[in-house]
């Protein structure tokens, strides 16, 4: 595709990438007074870190947690409450290089158009904004109008923000009878429908999306090849059984963990509580990073079923609890106006009644066992799933 890269890490190769992120993270393990490890595989043998975990440990240890941190001059605060720090210079949240990718450079004045109270999400794009050279208009949200407005005064050439507001902004600019200059959009924090990329294509707008956290940054973004999103190089993604911290095979549904290599903020294993799936091969546009399929739904399957919430976890200590069972899915149904709870096993033979024992202890609820072949289960990342309808 001819395409431009941000650096030359986007193109290196598997091996050398391995080696670099193994160094970086054993650096990293090394100031926690922890083992090195010998391959990158080794960090399934580590905990999980989750999200309530880290709001637990800000609270004993305010702002942060037991997370070390150098380097910092923002602090930013985001629903739990959970604290994040952060740093404006330095391309700090790793968004130049999507940015870069959306096209973005020297030649744009970018109407940054996400939040900049509280929340880093402004704070992102504006690091990323700079890393390219780009002028940033820092509008964030709201007052539709005077968007418009700006817009038109400054010339604006990009917009970052959340993928339906610049169709807003579009539509009051076509209110006012006003003629905007934006011909790329760089977004996240929200799905980028089929038919929204289209309605942008069709007004000559180029649109990429990110995936992104205020925990870690940039995680994966697409590129104008637009198949999947490429793993940002300033992490390392594991897609893993939701509720555990073990891999599934490759091509399988699962829950993203993501360890990022920031050495002011360092967090190993941070489940995202989203799910995706690896890509097989690498993008056309010529970056050789691992790609995932993008947001494919949520990890936090947690299910009230009879008045009682049953958890991933739980489903993850029955498959561990019997060594003969590969997998389990746990499916919630109605029965007349009763909730009906099956649990499919996935096991080469075993004793039905010892798992359904297992079931009532581990589960805390009593539920029909079935027992089927290994394989046969579906590989979408569901280990709850909620067949239930209310209307």
């Amino acid at each position: 595709m001819g395409e431009r890269f941000f650096d030359d890490l986007e193109t290196r190769s598997g091996d050398a990438r391995e080696a670099a992120q193994l160094a970086a993270l054993n650096a990293l393990l090394g100031k926690r007074g922890m083992d090195a490890l010998d391959s990158l595989s080794d960090l399934a043998k580590l905990p999980v870190l989750r999200k309530s975990e880290l709001s637990e440990q800000q609270k004993a240890e305010p702002p942060f947690g037991a997370t070390p941190t150098q380097n910092i001059t923002h602090v930013f605060q985001s629903p739990g409450p959970i604290y994040e720090p952060g740093r404006i210079d330095g391309d700090w949240f790793r968004m130049g290089r999507f940015l870069h990718a959306a096209g973005l450079g020297a030649e744009d004045t970018v109407q940054n158009c996400f939040g900049y109270h509280l929340t880093p999400a402004g704070h992102m794009f504006e690091s990323g904004a700079r890393a390219v050279g780009a002028r940033v208009l820092p509008a964030g949200t709201g007052q539709t109008e005077l968007q418009v407005t700006a817009a038109r005064d400054v010339g604006t050439t990009a917009y970052a923000g959340t993928p339906d507001y610049l169709k807003i902004i579009l539509e009051k600019a076509d209110e006012m009878g006003v003629t905007l200059q934006i011909a790329k959009a760089a977004v996240g924090g929200g799905a980028l429908f089929p038919s929204l990329r289209q309605y942008y294509i069709d007004r000559g707008i180029s649109c990429l999306q990110c995936y992104a956290t205020a925990d870690l940054g940039n995680i994966a973004y697409e590129s104008a090849a637009m198949e999947g999103m490429i793993i940002d190089e300033g992490v390392i993604v594991e897609i893993v059984t939701p509720g555990t911290g073990d891999p599934v095979a490759p091509g399988e549904v699962g829950e993203v963990v993501v360890t990022s290599l920031n050495a002011d903020y360092p967090l190993l294993r941070f489940a995202t509580g989203d799910l995706s799936a690896i890509m097989e091969g690498q993008s056309p546009c010529g970056r050789t990073n691992t790609r995932i399929k993008g947001w494919m739904g949520r990890a936090d399957q947690t299910t009230k079923i009879k008045g009682m919430f049953v958890r991933p976890e739980q489903v993850a200590q029955l498959v561990a609890h019997h060594a003969e069972i590969s997998k389990a899915r746990v499916v919630a149904s109605r029965a007349g106006e009763q909730d009906v709870m099956t649990v499919h096993i996935e096991s080469a033979g075993g004793d039905r009644d010892a798992y359904a024992r297992s079931v009532a202890e581990l589960l805390k609820l009593k539920g029909e066992v079935v027992v089927v072949a290994p394989g046969s289960l579906p590989k979408d990342g569901l280990v709850i799933e909620d067949q239930r309808t209310y209307d």
